[in-house]
Parts: C-alpha cells; structure tokens; sequence
C-alpha cells in the first residue's frame, strides 16, 4: 500500500511497530523511552520525547517522514522550530542521506495487518469504512467515543450561535429569536426565516404580541408573502396591516425567496410562520424560558404551536383544504428541542461556565426520541443501535466530521478497529546511563 505521512504519525503515537532489538539506520541500539506530545502547530510532529541511543539518554523532538529526503526538501534544516530533533523516523530510507541525529526507518518494524486493515477500510466504498469491522469495537468505547461527540457537536453549534450573537450585539434573546425561526424554516427555508427574523427586531414583535392578526401580518409581510393579488379577505387584511406596520417602524423587507417545493404541506412555509406568530403571542422570551425548564417534557410543550384558525383550512393563501388543526408535530417539536432548546442552552452555559446548564443540555438529549434521517438510518442497518437524540447527535457528528473525512485513524472506533489483534513485541529493559537534551 501507499504509505502517507498521518497514518506514519498515528503509527508512530501508538507505538504500532515492533520495538523489540531496533536499531538506528547507522546501526546503533535504540530504545523508545517517551515518544513525545503530537504536536499540530508549526514544528516538529512530536514535542517532549525521550529516546535512549547506546547508554545515553536524549530529550527532545521527533520529526516523521516518508522518505529521508523530505527533510531537505520541507527545508527543515533552515528552520530553528527543528533545532532540537534527536531523531529522524521515516517510512523508506536512503542510505546516501546523512544528518546530525539519527534515523530510524519504520517500515520493516510495522505489522503487515495493520496496513492491510488500513487499506481494506480506505478502499471501500460504504456507508461507513469500517462498517464490516464496527461490530468488534467494545461498548464501553463507544459509549465513551459518543459522549465526547455530542460535546464536540454542542461545542461546534456554540461557535456558529456567539457569530450570530456579534451580529445582535450581545442580546441573547433576539439571537435565539433568529436561531428559533431559522430551524422552523428547515433545511429549504432556514436561511430566508432567519433573514426575516433579522429584518424584523423581537421588541418590534413583543409590541403586538397580543395581537395574533398583527403578528402574522408582521411574519408574512416581511416574508414577502403578502402580495396584492391576494383572492380572500383574511390575506387582504393582513396586507393592509403590514403596510401600516412596515411604515411605522420603517422597515426593509428583505431580499429572499421562499420555496414550497420538495415539501410535505404541513411544512410549508405558510404554516411554519403562522405557527412561529403563534409561539410569540403567548411568548416575549425564549432563552430565559428554555433556562426556566427543568425537564425535556416542559420543553417540548414550549414549541408545540397552534395556528390562527383561517390556517386550520388552509396551506397557502387563497387556497381552502379540508379542516385540520395544525399543531407541530412529534418530529418537528423533537427538531426544536435539539436545534434549539438543546443548542441554546449549552451554548449559553458554555458562554458564561455555567457547566450545571451544559449538563442539563446533554441530559434532555438522552430524554428525546433519536432523530430519523439518512444518517441514523444508515447506522441502524449496520445494527448500531442509538436510542435517543443523544445517539443520533453522536452519530451525525461522527458520519460528518470524521467518517466523510477519512479520519479514522483520530476516531475511536477506528483506532479500536486497527489496533485489534495486532501483536507487537513488549518493549526492551530500560538501563541507566547519561541523559541529554536535543540542541
């Protein structure tokens, strides 16, 4: 197989080679004390190792090549960060090339099972590399493996919410304003619902929250949604009131398009934005709300909205259906309480260290049903079961960050796979001697 340099660095870190009897490219015994702190920044690929060369003791840094010849051509020797590399371990060796500090070539040290299992996984084409060899990983490194997953995700969704926060001005509420309408917008219709929330200020909202008729002409009109070809009374009217509105708060309705096709009708953009002007006129406050709950069940009676009743016979404007009370569903409401109870909560107990809210966050996880989608649905017919939204979280976040990416050999469930069954010779005595530090 074609050897790369992160696989060589994760061989290297775990020590998957044998290290009984191994000697430097000029034949001196050397012994592997320490081999030292991965280092991802500018530098040498490992900080802080230990090596013993003879009888003498050296401390310093590790650089890992593929061939030898890629210290000169990386220009390493021009570089102080290298200034202090006390050994030089490399994938194939050249022979001609000499350097002050030793060398030691891999490549006949290391299992040819681990590089099989390597390749066999790199070369599939699955739902998941290791998705034959994922049965063989423990429970107990799964459980641990999701659990840091789900921070990794909650952690990574922080991020994206303090932007947003910036763009606010530090106002908490109308940031998690925007990431509610956001989610009720979905995947087709996110961007445009956060755009009207932006283009419309929450104070402007909380103002007329009593007013369901003057929060829905509010929603809808910056929406562009209302137009004046609008056939019936009740569109008519809210035109009417948005154009009062618009005029008196001065405001610019934004430049979007909102779609309604490749959707079911109870998603249609119509019902969510009514179902969103509902939520504010028996709401003002979302976080403090979400920071109030104790329990996921109290959350998911949060965003379980009604309509006003013209959207009880109707999909879009102008056109009647059959009667139907149009309440969020179990799948939408379970959306709400991830994306946003869930997000909102650790983001705000992360922002300020409020670590008793962060773990609230990740307990209603495990109190909600898992999410369905082509991710979790591809697990599950490997038979990896997940349970609640807590599994589900963790796998979307292991499919995405790292299986997409080909980053077994940083994932737990990878580095279980590879080094399974996989014999290596237990490391030579350690004798006394000298000790010196690499200059």
């Amino acid at each position: 197989m074609q050897m790369n340099e992160k696989l060589l660095q994760y061989i290297w870190q775990y020590q998957l080679f044998n290290k009984t009897d191994i000697q430097t490219s000029d034949h001196q015994p050397l012994q592997i004390i320490q081999p030292g702190i991965h280092n991802k920044n500018q530098g040498p690929d490992f900080l802080e190792s230990r090596i013993k060369l003879n009888n003498t003791l050296w401390v310093g840094s590790i650089e890992i090549h593929i061939n030898s010849v890629d210290w000169e051509l990386h220009k390493h020797s021009d570089d102080v960060h290298y200034n202090n590399v006390i050994l030089h371990v490399v994938w194939n060796l050249d022979d001609s090339i000499h350097f002050p500090f030793p060398t030691l070539c891999l490549k006949p040290l290391v299992p040819k099972m681990l590089l099989s299992k390597y390749n066999q996984i790199h070369q599939l084409s699955t739902f998941i590399h290791c998705e034959k060899n994922v049965h063989q990983v423990e429970t107990i490194i799964w459980e641990k493996w999701k659990e840091r997953l789900v921070v990794e995700r909650l952690e990574s969704k922080s991020l994206l919410m303090y932007d947003l926060l910036k763009k606010a001005n530090g106002n908490w509420e109308e940031m998690s304003y925007w990431v509610l309408a956001k989610c009720m917008g979905g995947k087709i219709n996110g961007e445009a619902f956060e755009q009207t929330a932006m283009s419309l200020p929450l104070n402007i909202l909380v103002r007329h929250k009593e007013s369901l008729f003057q929060l829905e002409a509010l929603l809808f009109g910056q929406a562009g949604l209302l137009t004046p070809d609008h056939r019936e009374e009740y569109p008519k009217q809210l035109l009417k009131e948005y154009l009062y509105l618009k005029k008196k708060y001065n405001l610019r309705q934004p430049k979007i398009l909102i779609h309604f096709l490749r959707m079911r009708p109870a998603n249609f953009p119509t019902i969510r934005l009514a179902q969103l002007a509902y939520f504010f006129h028996h709401q003002d406050k979302i976080l403090s709300k979400i920071i109030s709950i104790d329990n996921a069940h109290s959350l998911m009676d949060l965003f379980t909205m009604q309509t006003s009743e013209y959207w009880n016979t109707h999909y879009r404007f102008n056109e009647k259906s059959t009667f139907l009370n149009k309440v969020t569903g179990a799948q939408q409401v379970n959306l709400l309480l991830i994306n946003v109870g869930v997000n909102l909560l650790f983001a705000y107990g992360n922002y300020h260290q409020f670590e008793q809210l962060k773990s609230t966050a990740i307990d209603w996880l495990s109190q909600v049903c898992s999410e369905k989608n082509e991710i979790t649905n591809g697990f599950m017919q490997l038979g990896v079961s997940h349970k609640s939204a807590f599994d589900s979280q963790a796998f979307v976040q292991l499919k995405t960050k790292f299986c997409v990416e080909k980053k077994c050999l940083e994932c737990a469930v990878g580095n279980a796979i590879f080094r399974k069954d996989i014999v290596l010779t237990s490391d030579p005595v350690v004798n006394n001697g000298n000790v010196h530090i690499g200059m």
